[in-house]
C-alpha cells in the first residue's frame, strides 16, 4: 500500500462512522472500520483503498511553494491540523482504475469535510471542484503528473526535465537530459503523451526502440545507467529524487533528443497579430455558413465542428489580475447565438478550464473555426469546399 493522497482539513476529529456509511451507501463497496490501523477501508471485488486519520499540532512539513496549486489552497494546507491519508496498491487491478477508485474515495470524503487534497506523488493541490472534474471529465495527464525542469549546471541552458506522479499508476517516473530552454514546451508535450501511454499501461517496454510518427526513435533505460553518461554533472542535482526513474535516450544511449522534438515545436510558435486578425476575419465571414453546415450535419457523419474563443484565467490566483487563453471547443449545440461546446484541450496556465468541460460561448467571441473529419483537421481549402454548399446560389 502506498500513500498517494492526503486530505488536509481544519477539523481535528475524524468524520463519524455513521456519516461515512451514509455517504458511501449504494456505491456497491464494502466499508471496513478500525482494521489494520485504518479509520476505514473501501473495498470492492478487485480494489482496496485504505483511509487513516491523524491530528498534528504542526503542518506536514512540505514547503507550499513547491506544490502546484492556487494560493487559496496553499493557505488551507498551511493551517490544517487534521489529515486523512488515502493509500492503495498502485497498478492493481489496473493502473488508471486504481487511481480513480482512490479519487472516488477522496471525492466522497471531500463532500463531508472542508479540505484540500494533496497528491503527494505529483506535488499538486486539488480543490473539491478539481476532484469532481477529474473524476467526471476526460482523462488529462496534467491533472496527475507534474513536469519539473532544472538547469543541469549553474549558468547552463541545458535542462534536466523529469516527472512526478507516475508512481500512482504503478510505473516509474521518467526523465530526459540536455533539453534546451527553448525546447521545454515541446519536451513537456512529448512527455505528456508518453506519460499518458504509461499511465494506461500502454507505454514502451524497457530498452524497446520506439519510432514516432515522423520516424524519430527513442528508448527507455534505467536512470542509474543513463546518468553514467552525463559528464560534469554534480550529483547534488538529483538530491530528493532518489526513487527509481527511467530515462529517455536515443537507441544508441545518447542524450540527444532535439531532433525527436522537431514535430512538437510548431505547436508553440506564437501567433502573430496579423495571423490572429486573419483567422478572426475568416471566422466572421464564414460563421453563418459554418453554423448552417453544423445544424444540418448528419447523425452518422464523422465530422466535428470546432470553434476557438478567449477564456478568462487567473494564473496568480482569483484575487489577482485576469488573463485570456485561447481555447478550442467542439460544438455540441448551437441556438440563440450561443454555442454549447466541449473543450478539446484544457487550459495551459491553470486548471480553471479542463479538457472535456462543457462551456458556453457567445457567437461574438468566436475568433477561429475548424472542422475535423475522421480525426483529421481539414485544410483551409477543404474547409472552403465543405462550406461552399451552404452559400446562396
Amino acid at each position: 500500500m502506498k500513500d498517494v493522497y492526503v486530505l488536509a482539513t481544519l477539523e481535528a476529529e475524524p468524520v463519524a462512522e455513521e456519516t461515512v456509511r451514509e455517504a458511501f451507501a449504494g456505491d456497491e463497496v464494502e466499508l471496513v472500520f478500525g482494521e489494520e490501523g485504518n479509520l476505514f477501508s473501501v473495498r470492492a471485488e478487485e480494489s482496496r483503498v485504505d483511509v487513516s486519520f491523524e491530528t498534528r499540532d504542526s503542518p506536514l512539513g512540505w514547503t507550499p511553494e513547491l506544490l502546484v496549486g492556487s494560493p487559496e489552497l496553499r493557505r488551507t494546507l498551511e493551517t490544517a491540523r487534521g489529515f486523512y491519508r488515502i493509500r492503495y496498491v498502485p497498478g492493481k487491478p489496473q493502473q488508471t482504475v486504481a487511481v480513480f477508485e482512490a479519487l472516488w474515495t477522496v471525492r466522497g470524503l471531500m463532500e463531508l469535510v472542508d479540505s484540500v487534497c494533496v497528491d503527494v506523488t505529483a506535488f499538486r493541490l486539488h480543490s473539491p471542484q478539481d476532484v469532481e472534474e477529474i473524476t467526471e471529465l476526460d482523462f488529462d495527464i496534467r491533472d496527475h503528473v507534474t513536469i519539473h525542469a532544472m538547469p543541469m549546471a549553474e549558468g547552463s541552458t541545458a535542462m534536466w526535465v523529469h516527472t512526478h506522479g507516475l508512481t500512482k499508476f504503478g510505473t516509474p517516473d521518467v526523465e530526459v537530459f540536455n533539453i534546451q530552454e527553448d525546447d521545454l514546451p515541446a519536451a513537456e508535450t512529448f512527455l505528456q503523451e508518453l506519460c499518458t501511454d504509461l499511465a494506461f499501461g500502454q507505454g514502451p517496454a524497457m530498452r524497446a526502440v520506439v519510432s514516432t510518427s515522423v520516424g524519430r526513435q527513442f528508448t527507455l533505460v534505467p536512470s542509474e545507467e543513463a546518468r553514467t553518461n552525463l559528464p560534469n554533472v554534480n550529483p547534488e542535482l538529483f538530491e530528493g529524487h532518489e526513487a527509481q526513474l527511467v530515462a529517455i535516450v536515443t537507441p544508441e544511449g545518447k542524450h540527444a533528443l532535439g531532433e525527436m522534438l522537431e514535430q512538437y515545436r510548431d505547436r508553440f510558435e506564437d501567433e502573430t497579430e496579423e495571423e490572429a486578425a486573419k483567422l478572426k476575419a475568416q471566422a466572421e465571414k464564414l460563421l453563418p455558413v459554418f453554423k448552417a453546415r453544423f445544424l444540418r450535419k448528419g447523425l452518422m457523419e464523422p465530422m466535428g465542428f470546432v470553434v476557438r474563443a478567449p477564456f478568462e484565467v487567473h494564473p496568480d490566483g482569483e484575487d489577482e489580475a485576469a488573463d485570456d487563453e485561447q481555447l478550442w471547443a467542439e460544438v455540441i449545440t448551437w441556438e440563440e447565438g450561443k454555442v454549447i461546446g466541449r473543450l478539446v484541450d484544457g487550459g495551459e496556465s491553470t486548471t480553471e478550464w479542463r479538457k472535456g468541460a462543457h462551456v458556453e460561448i457567445d457567437e461574438s467571441q468566436i475568433n477561429a473555426l475548424a472542422v475535423t473529419r475522421d480525426g483529421r483537421t481539414l485544410e483551409p481549402q477543404e474547409l472552403q469546399q465543405l462550406l461552399q454548399a451552404e452559400l446562396p446560389a
